[in-house]
Protein backbone atom coordinates (compact mmCIF):
# COMPACT_ATOMS: atom_id res chain seq x y z
CA UNK A 1 0.00 0.00 0.00
CA UNK A 2 0.93 3.71 -0.80
CA UNK A 3 2.38 5.47 2.17
CA UNK A 4 0.83 9.02 0.86
CA UNK A 5 -1.27 11.05 3.24
CA UNK A 6 -4.25 12.04 1.27
CA UNK A 7 -5.76 15.58 1.68
CA UNK A 8 -8.45 17.69 0.52
CA UNK A 9 -8.89 21.07 1.50
CA UNK A 10 -11.52 23.82 1.56
CA UNK A 11 -10.96 27.75 1.69
CA UNK A 12 -13.07 30.47 -0.45
CA UNK A 13 -10.18 32.78 -0.18
CA UNK A 14 -7.66 32.05 -3.57
CA UNK A 15 -4.82 33.66 -1.87
CA UNK A 16 -4.62 31.59 1.88
CA UNK A 17 -5.97 28.70 -0.13
CA UNK A 18 -2.90 28.84 -2.75
CA UNK A 19 -0.47 29.10 0.48
CA UNK A 20 -1.74 25.96 2.09
CA UNK A 21 -1.42 24.14 -1.08
CA UNK A 22 2.52 25.26 -1.90
CA UNK A 23 2.45 24.37 1.78
CA UNK A 24 1.64 21.18 1.70
CA UNK A 25 3.09 20.37 -2.00
CA UNK A 26 6.50 20.42 -0.18
CA UNK A 27 5.92 18.14 2.48
CA UNK A 28 6.90 14.53 1.62
CA UNK A 29 4.07 11.60 2.27
CA UNK A 30 1.28 14.14 1.63
CA UNK A 31 -0.72 14.24 -1.63
CA UNK A 32 -3.12 16.97 -1.49
CA UNK A 33 -5.91 14.88 -3.44
CA UNK A 34 -8.54 17.60 -4.01
CA UNK A 35 -8.78 21.85 -3.40
CA UNK A 36 -12.53 23.68 -2.93
CA UNK A 37 -13.48 26.86 -2.72
CA UNK A 38 -17.22 26.66 -2.00
CA UNK A 39 -17.85 24.95 1.75
CA UNK A 40 -21.45 23.60 -0.31
CA UNK A 41 -19.57 21.82 -2.30
CA UNK A 42 -16.98 20.20 0.30
CA UNK A 43 -19.07 17.69 1.81
CA UNK A 44 -19.46 16.23 -1.51
CA UNK A 45 -16.15 16.39 -2.74
CA UNK A 46 -15.01 14.18 0.51
CA UNK A 47 -17.65 11.61 -0.17
CA UNK A 48 -16.02 11.35 -3.54
CA UNK A 49 -13.01 11.49 -3.20
CA UNK A 50 -12.14 9.83 0.08
CA UNK A 51 -9.40 11.54 1.75
CA UNK A 52 -7.55 10.46 4.80
CA UNK A 53 -7.81 14.13 6.00
CA UNK A 54 -9.70 17.39 5.47
CA UNK A 55 -8.37 20.68 6.18
CA UNK A 56 -10.99 23.65 6.62
CA UNK A 57 -9.97 27.21 6.60
CA UNK A 58 -12.88 29.51 8.75
CA UNK A 59 -12.33 33.00 7.94
CA UNK A 60 -14.47 33.24 4.80
CA UNK A 61 -17.80 32.18 7.41
CA UNK A 62 -17.66 30.71 10.32
CA UNK A 63 -20.95 29.32 10.82
CA UNK A 64 -20.73 27.39 7.08
CA UNK A 65 -17.57 26.19 7.79
CA UNK A 66 -18.82 24.84 11.34
CA UNK A 67 -21.45 23.35 9.51
CA UNK A 68 -19.01 21.34 7.08
CA UNK A 69 -17.20 19.88 10.32
CA UNK A 70 -20.41 18.99 11.84
CA UNK A 71 -21.08 17.19 8.56
CA UNK A 72 -18.31 15.55 8.01
CA UNK A 73 -18.17 14.62 11.52
CA UNK A 74 -21.25 12.89 11.37
CA UNK A 75 -21.09 11.30 7.36
CA UNK A 76 -17.37 10.72 7.51
CA UNK A 77 -16.26 9.98 10.84
CA UNK A 78 -12.64 7.89 9.67
CA UNK A 79 -11.60 11.54 8.13
CA UNK A 80 -9.41 13.67 10.47
CA UNK A 81 -10.42 17.41 10.59
CA UNK A 82 -7.33 19.92 10.69
CA UNK A 83 -8.97 23.59 10.88
CA UNK A 84 -7.21 27.08 10.30
CA UNK A 85 -8.25 29.88 10.47
CA UNK A 86 -6.38 33.41 11.26
CA UNK A 87 -8.34 34.00 15.18
CA UNK A 88 -7.20 32.81 17.86
CA UNK A 89 -10.06 33.32 19.95
CA UNK A 90 -10.70 30.80 22.07
CA UNK A 91 -14.13 30.66 22.34
CA UNK A 92 -13.90 30.13 18.27
CA UNK A 93 -11.35 27.13 19.04
CA UNK A 94 -13.72 25.36 21.26
CA UNK A 95 -16.43 25.81 19.04
CA UNK A 96 -14.58 24.03 16.29
CA UNK A 97 -13.03 21.26 18.56
CA UNK A 98 -16.98 20.80 19.90
CA UNK A 99 -17.89 20.42 16.35
CA UNK A 100 -15.36 17.66 15.57
CA UNK A 101 -12.25 18.86 14.88
CA UNK A 102 -9.15 16.83 16.18
CA UNK A 103 -6.17 19.63 15.04
CA UNK A 104 -6.32 23.78 14.94
CA UNK A 105 -3.72 26.14 13.27
CA UNK A 106 -3.34 30.08 13.33
CA UNK A 107 -2.23 31.89 10.29
CA UNK A 108 -0.10 32.56 9.14
CA UNK A 109 1.61 28.62 8.85
CA UNK A 110 4.75 27.61 9.30
CA UNK A 111 5.66 24.49 7.67
CA UNK A 112 7.10 22.87 10.64
CA UNK A 113 4.01 23.27 12.46
CA UNK A 114 1.43 21.80 9.82
CA UNK A 115 3.86 18.87 9.54
CA UNK A 116 3.64 18.53 12.85
CA UNK A 117 -0.33 18.58 13.34
CA UNK A 118 -0.44 16.03 9.99
CA UNK A 119 1.84 13.64 11.25
CA UNK A 120 -0.24 13.71 14.67
CA UNK A 121 -3.22 12.98 12.60
CA UNK A 122 -1.21 10.20 11.10
CA UNK A 123 -0.39 8.58 14.46
CA UNK A 124 -3.73 8.74 15.26
CA UNK A 125 -5.58 7.08 12.43
CA UNK A 126 -6.10 3.33 12.60
CA UNK A 127 -4.20 1.25 10.46
CA UNK A 128 -6.28 -1.91 8.58
CA UNK A 129 -5.02 -5.63 9.76
CA UNK A 130 -3.89 -5.99 5.69
CA UNK A 131 -2.61 -2.25 5.53
CA UNK A 132 1.66 -2.30 6.17
CA UNK A 133 2.78 1.25 5.73
CA UNK A 134 6.17 1.01 4.59
CA UNK A 135 8.66 4.43 3.61
CA UNK A 136 9.96 4.17 0.37
CA UNK A 137 13.95 3.84 -0.20
CA UNK A 138 15.31 6.15 -2.32
CA UNK A 139 18.90 5.06 -4.39
CA UNK A 140 20.09 7.18 -6.89
CA UNK A 141 23.40 5.20 -9.08
CA UNK A 142 25.87 7.82 -10.14
CA UNK A 143 28.45 6.98 -12.33
CA UNK A 144 32.04 7.91 -12.09
CA UNK A 145 32.79 7.82 -15.57
CA UNK A 146 31.13 7.15 -18.68
CA UNK A 147 30.59 3.52 -19.59
CA UNK A 148 30.79 2.65 -15.94
CA UNK A 149 28.01 0.29 -15.63
CA UNK A 150 25.39 2.64 -13.74
CA UNK A 151 22.49 2.42 -16.05
CA UNK A 152 22.69 -2.05 -16.13
CA UNK A 153 22.99 -2.22 -12.76
CA UNK A 154 20.30 0.46 -11.94
CA UNK A 155 18.10 -2.03 -14.26
CA UNK A 156 18.99 -5.71 -12.36
CA UNK A 157 19.21 -3.90 -9.05
CA UNK A 158 15.55 -2.93 -9.52
CA UNK A 159 14.48 -6.52 -11.37
CA UNK A 160 16.14 -8.22 -8.39
CA UNK A 161 14.36 -5.72 -5.66
CA UNK A 162 10.80 -6.83 -7.59
CA UNK A 163 11.88 -10.69 -6.73
CA UNK A 164 10.41 -9.87 -3.58
CA UNK A 165 6.84 -9.57 -3.39
CA UNK A 166 6.79 -7.40 -0.76
CA UNK A 167 8.19 -4.53 -2.97
CA UNK A 168 7.12 -2.03 -5.47
CA UNK A 169 10.08 -0.69 -7.61
CA UNK A 170 10.69 2.15 -10.02
CA UNK A 171 13.03 3.36 -12.45
CA UNK A 172 13.26 7.58 -12.86
CA UNK A 173 15.86 7.80 -16.11
CA UNK A 174 17.63 11.29 -15.19
CA UNK A 175 19.95 10.97 -18.05
CA UNK A 176 17.67 13.44 -19.79
CA UNK A 177 19.81 12.88 -23.14
CA UNK A 178 21.28 9.92 -23.46
CA UNK A 179 19.24 7.52 -21.16
CA UNK A 180 18.60 4.12 -22.27
CA UNK A 181 16.94 2.37 -19.53
CA UNK A 182 14.14 1.83 -22.03
CA UNK A 183 16.53 0.16 -24.41
CA UNK A 184 18.12 -2.71 -21.58
CA UNK A 185 14.78 -3.32 -20.79
CA UNK A 186 13.43 -3.73 -24.20
CA UNK A 187 10.29 -1.56 -23.85
CA UNK A 188 8.28 1.21 -26.02
CA UNK A 189 7.08 3.91 -23.25
CA UNK A 190 3.84 6.08 -24.41
CA UNK A 191 4.76 8.42 -21.82
CA UNK A 192 8.04 9.97 -20.57
CA UNK A 193 9.47 12.08 -17.44
CA UNK A 194 8.44 14.94 -19.68
CA UNK A 195 4.62 14.13 -20.14
CA UNK A 196 4.63 13.81 -16.33
CA UNK A 197 6.68 16.95 -15.27
CA UNK A 198 3.80 18.90 -18.00
CA UNK A 199 0.69 17.54 -15.68
CA UNK A 200 2.37 17.05 -12.15
CA UNK A 201 -0.18 19.42 -11.05
CA UNK A 202 -3.46 17.30 -11.92
CA UNK A 203 -1.62 13.84 -11.39
CA UNK A 204 -2.38 11.78 -8.73
CA UNK A 205 -1.00 8.23 -7.85
CA UNK A 206 -2.91 6.00 -9.95
CA UNK A 207 -2.72 8.48 -12.69
CA UNK A 208 1.16 8.30 -11.92
CA UNK A 209 1.61 4.31 -12.66
CA UNK A 210 -0.84 4.82 -15.51
CA UNK A 211 1.94 7.12 -17.05
CA UNK A 212 4.80 4.87 -16.89
CA UNK A 213 5.91 1.48 -18.43
CA UNK A 214 5.65 -1.93 -16.37
CA UNK A 215 7.73 -4.15 -17.46
CA UNK A 216 6.89 -8.08 -16.89
CA UNK A 217 9.28 -8.48 -14.02
CA UNK A 218 6.87 -6.08 -12.38
CA UNK A 219 9.34 -2.81 -12.50
CA UNK A 220 8.05 0.38 -13.58
CA UNK A 221 9.92 2.78 -15.58
CA UNK A 222 9.72 6.72 -16.48
CA UNK A 223 12.06 7.65 -19.00
CA UNK A 224 13.55 10.47 -20.19
CA UNK A 225 11.87 12.28 -22.96
CA UNK A 226 12.11 11.58 -26.45
CA UNK A 227 13.19 15.09 -27.51
CA UNK A 228 15.83 16.74 -26.44
CA UNK A 229 14.70 19.76 -26.25
CA UNK A 230 11.57 18.90 -24.04
CA UNK A 231 14.73 18.24 -21.38
CA UNK A 232 14.65 22.16 -21.17
CA UNK A 233 11.37 22.27 -19.60
CA UNK A 234 12.32 20.12 -16.88
CA UNK A 235 12.68 22.46 -13.80
CA UNK A 236 14.70 20.99 -10.53
CA UNK A 237 10.97 21.69 -8.66
CA UNK A 238 9.51 19.66 -11.26
CA UNK A 239 11.93 16.56 -10.70
CA UNK A 240 11.27 16.93 -6.38
CA UNK A 241 7.78 17.45 -6.85
CA UNK A 242 8.22 14.10 -8.95
CA UNK A 243 10.23 12.38 -6.44
CA UNK A 244 7.90 13.29 -3.93
CA UNK A 245 4.96 11.50 -5.94
CA UNK A 246 7.05 8.32 -6.77
CA UNK A 247 7.83 8.20 -3.48
CA UNK A 248 4.11 7.75 -1.79
CA UNK A 249 3.28 5.18 -4.97
CA UNK A 250 6.40 2.47 -4.53
CA UNK A 251 8.07 0.86 -1.90
CA UNK A 252 11.46 1.27 -3.90
CA UNK A 253 13.06 4.35 -6.04
CA UNK A 254 15.89 3.68 -8.19
CA UNK A 255 17.31 7.32 -9.88
CA UNK A 256 19.93 6.86 -12.58
CA UNK A 257 21.61 10.12 -12.32
CA UNK A 258 23.57 11.73 -15.40
CA UNK A 259 26.93 12.48 -15.72
CA UNK A 260 26.54 15.56 -15.96
CA UNK A 261 25.79 16.46 -12.58
CA UNK A 262 23.62 19.34 -13.10
CA UNK A 263 21.25 21.04 -10.62
CA UNK A 264 18.67 17.83 -11.40
CA UNK A 265 20.98 15.28 -10.55
CA UNK A 266 21.78 17.12 -7.65
CA UNK A 267 17.95 17.22 -6.39
CA UNK A 268 17.84 13.91 -6.76
CA UNK A 269 20.66 12.45 -4.89
CA UNK A 270 19.63 15.18 -2.42
CA UNK A 271 16.32 13.84 -1.91
CA UNK A 272 17.58 10.03 -1.98
CA UNK A 273 17.90 8.13 1.24
CA UNK A 274 21.56 6.47 -0.63
CA UNK A 275 23.78 7.80 -3.24
CA UNK A 276 25.70 4.33 -4.98
CA UNK A 277 28.78 6.11 -6.63
CA UNK A 278 29.88 3.21 -9.33
CA UNK A 279 33.52 3.16 -9.98
CA UNK A 280 35.72 0.47 -12.01
CA UNK A 281 39.21 0.01 -10.89
CA UNK A 282 40.89 1.20 -13.23
CA UNK A 283 42.91 5.20 -13.27
CA UNK A 284 40.41 7.15 -14.95
CA UNK A 285 37.41 6.21 -12.76
CA UNK A 286 39.62 6.21 -9.48
CA UNK A 287 40.60 9.98 -10.24
CA UNK A 288 36.88 10.57 -11.13
CA UNK A 289 35.60 9.37 -7.83
CA UNK A 290 37.99 11.10 -5.54
CA UNK A 291 37.09 14.52 -7.26
CA UNK A 292 33.22 13.62 -6.83
CA UNK A 293 33.95 12.25 -3.28
CA UNK A 294 35.30 15.70 -2.48
CA UNK A 295 32.65 17.53 -3.87
CA UNK A 296 30.16 15.34 -2.19
CA UNK A 297 31.79 15.57 1.00
CA UNK A 298 31.04 19.90 1.13
CA UNK A 299 27.45 18.73 0.87
CA UNK A 300 25.66 18.07 3.86
CA UNK A 301 22.83 16.57 2.00
CA UNK A 302 25.34 14.00 0.95
CA UNK A 303 28.07 13.53 2.52
CA UNK A 304 27.02 10.72 4.97
CA UNK A 305 24.87 8.76 2.67
CA UNK A 306 27.51 7.68 -0.30
CA UNK A 307 28.51 4.37 -0.73
CA UNK A 308 31.08 3.11 -3.32
CA UNK A 309 30.36 0.49 -5.19
CA UNK A 310 32.99 -1.25 -7.79
CA UNK A 311 31.74 -2.53 -10.57
CA UNK A 312 33.65 -5.60 -13.36
CA UNK A 313 35.86 -6.64 -10.41
CA UNK A 314 38.03 -9.29 -12.35
CA UNK A 315 38.01 -7.76 -15.61
CA UNK A 316 41.47 -7.91 -16.18
CA UNK A 317 45.12 -8.57 -14.80
CA UNK A 318 45.93 -4.64 -15.41
CA UNK A 319 43.15 -3.25 -13.01
CA UNK A 320 44.18 -1.52 -9.95
CA UNK A 321 43.99 -3.68 -6.90
CA UNK A 322 41.39 -3.42 -4.39
CA UNK A 323 43.21 -2.65 -1.43
CA UNK A 324 45.19 0.29 -3.29
CA UNK A 325 41.29 1.45 -4.54
CA UNK A 326 40.21 1.73 -0.68
CA UNK A 327 43.40 3.59 -0.08
CA UNK A 328 43.41 5.97 -2.71
CA UNK A 329 39.21 6.61 -1.96
CA UNK A 330 39.92 6.49 1.62
CA UNK A 331 36.61 4.48 1.61
CA UNK A 332 35.12 1.24 1.96
CA UNK A 333 34.04 -0.25 -0.88
CA UNK A 334 30.18 -1.44 0.06
CA UNK A 335 29.84 -3.74 -2.46
CA UNK A 336 31.90 -5.10 -5.62
CA UNK A 337 29.96 -6.45 -8.89
CA UNK A 338 31.99 -9.10 -10.36
CA UNK A 339 32.90 -8.95 -14.27
CA UNK A 340 30.75 -11.19 -16.49
CA UNK A 341 31.28 -9.54 -19.75
CA UNK A 342 29.45 -12.10 -22.14
CA UNK A 343 26.12 -12.67 -19.96
CA UNK A 344 25.72 -8.48 -19.83
CA UNK A 345 26.40 -8.04 -22.74
CA UNK A 346 24.15 -10.77 -24.08
CA UNK A 347 21.59 -9.32 -21.95
CA UNK A 348 21.73 -5.89 -22.74
CA UNK A 349 21.72 -6.37 -26.36
CA UNK A 350 18.92 -8.72 -25.89
CA UNK A 351 16.80 -6.18 -23.92
CA UNK A 352 16.82 -8.79 -21.01
CA UNK A 353 17.14 -8.36 -17.21
CA UNK A 354 19.78 -10.68 -15.88
CA UNK A 355 16.92 -12.71 -13.29
CA UNK A 356 15.23 -13.66 -16.61
CA UNK A 357 18.75 -13.57 -18.79
CA UNK A 358 20.78 -16.07 -16.51
CA UNK A 359 18.89 -16.14 -13.12
CA UNK A 360 21.33 -18.84 -11.64
CA UNK A 361 24.20 -16.83 -12.88
CA UNK A 362 27.22 -15.89 -10.19
CA UNK A 363 26.58 -12.29 -11.65
CA UNK A 364 22.72 -12.51 -10.97
CA UNK A 365 23.19 -13.89 -7.54
CA UNK A 366 25.70 -11.01 -6.72
CA UNK A 367 22.59 -8.67 -7.53
CA UNK A 368 20.68 -10.37 -4.88
CA UNK A 369 23.16 -10.15 -2.23
CA UNK A 370 23.72 -6.76 -3.17
CA UNK A 371 19.74 -6.13 -2.49
CA UNK A 372 20.08 -8.05 0.53
CA UNK A 373 23.46 -5.43 2.15
CA UNK A 374 20.70 -2.70 0.91
CA UNK A 375 18.32 -4.15 2.92
CA UNK A 376 20.25 -4.91 6.18
CA UNK A 377 22.46 -1.26 5.66
CA UNK A 378 25.66 -3.07 6.45
CA UNK A 379 28.97 -2.90 4.94
CA UNK A 380 30.49 -5.78 3.09
CA UNK A 381 33.81 -4.71 5.04
CA UNK A 382 34.82 -3.14 8.07
CA UNK A 383 35.71 0.91 7.21
CA UNK A 384 39.60 1.48 6.46
CA UNK A 385 41.03 4.24 8.82
CA UNK A 386 44.05 5.99 7.07
CA UNK A 387 46.10 8.62 8.80
CA UNK A 388 46.16 12.33 6.94
CA UNK A 389 49.67 11.44 5.49
CA UNK A 390 48.60 8.25 4.03
CA UNK A 391 45.26 9.41 2.44
CA UNK A 392 47.53 12.33 0.87
CA UNK A 393 50.20 9.84 -0.23
CA UNK A 394 46.59 7.69 -1.52
CA UNK A 395 44.60 10.47 -3.41
CA UNK A 396 47.21 12.37 -4.78
CA UNK A 397 50.16 10.32 -6.56
CA UNK A 398 47.19 9.92 -9.00
CA UNK A 399 46.49 13.38 -10.24
CA UNK A 400 49.70 15.20 -12.65
CA UNK A 401 52.04 17.26 -10.75
CA UNK A 402 51.96 15.79 -7.64
CA UNK A 403 53.91 13.49 -5.69
CA UNK A 404 54.07 12.64 -2.41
Amino acid sequence: MTNALRVALVDPNDQSRETLTQLLERIGEVWLEADCSRYELFVSLVDQTQPDIAIINLDSDIDKALLVIQQLNLEAPSISILVTSETSDGQVILRVMRAGAEEYLTLPLQQDELSSALARLRRHRPTPDNEEHRKCEVIALAGANGGVGATSIAVNLGCCLTEKPQNSVAILDLDLALGDADVFLDLIPEYTLADVVQNVGRLDIDLLRKSMTKHQTGLFLLPRPVDLIEAEFISEESIKRVIDLMKESFTHLIIDVSKSYNELDKAAMEAADRVLLITQLDLPCLRNSVRMLMNFDESDALKDKVEIVVNRTGFEAGQISLRKAKETLNRDIYFQIPNDFRTMVDGRNNGVPLVMQSPKSGITQAFRRLVDQLSENVSETPIIQTADDADARGWKRFWPGVHS
